[in-house]
């Protein structure tokens, strides 16, 4: 079976395009097509419906894509073995991650990573849904919640330490809450699916169950109303680093730490070895978050 059939047909499977995904290969249009043909008449089956404006993939197809993603993933592992080192990360690595974070925290490091990894290319995907790893064609997710996913492996980037905040123009017109359970008689504006709020105290663990009038699946619009006075919110510090730094918000319930098992995490599948252009950008992003994030060390300098 060719590689370089199956490296296409993983891109088409990716975008959907078998011109865009040959143009990411550096092959015309017609070689593209003559490729995914020539992989059919291998298998025996079709893979691909074809439309005058775009392409799917057949059932058998969609079956066929892991296995063929395997593939590609153990002779890119085998290569880098047998180079000893001597072989950089090269091809196209294709990451999934939370809008915010990614915006924030990857973008503005993208380009010191591939400076130093020139043979590589990143195609960037922001969004703050779950999507599928394999069959969206990825080679990594990055996820900032608990992971239940036993099918994944995941490697811990960063802290997600998280705080409660408020505008200075809520806490003086509504005061500030003194213990977890004033939270009740405050307005909160919920993340969705994050209503239950959970803290230590010296009386043990603790959970709130908050209210407020405005609810959003969307954590920089839960953030920027919590900025404009509509009430108290659930963040994570690398999102309000700045705010705090500025005034715009204020740490509020210092004294009682909030219980979570949330983390930055690098996640790809469990069945596959981990790739040397998949290792770069775990490894990279490890050393420029630091061991304590880098916002939470600017966060820390400020408050001092």
């Amino acid at each position: 079976m060719n590689f370089d059939h199956l490296k296409l047909f993983v891109r088409v499977a990716a975008t959907n395009n078998i011109s865009r995904a040959g143009q990411e290969l550096g092959l015309s249009p017609a070689v593209a097509s003559s490729y995914i043909n020539k992989l059919e008449d291998e298998l025996g089956v079709r893979l691909v419906h074809r439309t005058t404006r775009r392409v799917s993939l057949t059932e058998e197809g969609a079956a066929f894509v892991p296995y063929a993603d395997e593939v590609l993933a153990s002779v890119e592992q085998a290569v880098s073995a047998i180079g000893a080192g001597r072989c950089s990360p090269k091809g196209m690595l294709r990451v999934t991650a939370p809008a915010s974070f990614g915006r924030m925290h990857l973008v503005p490091g993208l380009k010191g990573f591939l400076e130093r990894y020139p043979e590589l290319s990143v195609d960037l995907s922001l969004s703050d849904s779950i999507v599928d790893i394999v069959g969206g064609g990825f080679d990594l997710a990055i996820r900032d919640a608990t992971l239940k996913d036993s099918s994944l492996v995941a490697r811990s980037l960063a802290a997600d330490k998280r705080i409660i905040c408020a505008s200075p123009a809520y806490i003086e017109r509504y005061g500030r809450p003194e213990q977890p359970m004033d939270l009740k008689h405050h307005q909160s504006v919920i993340l969705t699916g994050l209503e239950n709020w959970s803290f230590q105290t010296p009386q043990g663990d603790i959970t709130v169950k908050v209210s407020g009038r405005m609810r959003t699946d969307n954590g920089d619009a839960m953030r920027d109303a919590s900025v404009n006075g509509m009430g108290l919110s659930l963040n994570s510090t690398w999102s309000v680093y700045q705010h705090l730094q500025q005034g715009t918000l204020v740490q509020v319930l210092e004294d009682y730490p909030l219980i979570s098992g949330s983390s930055i995490w690098a996640v790809y599948p469990s069945s596959r070895q981990v790739s040397p252009k998949v290792k770069a950008f775990i490894d990279y992003y490890r050393e420029l978050f630091g061991e304590t994030p880098y916002w939470d060390r600017e966060l820390s300098a400020y408050q001092a």
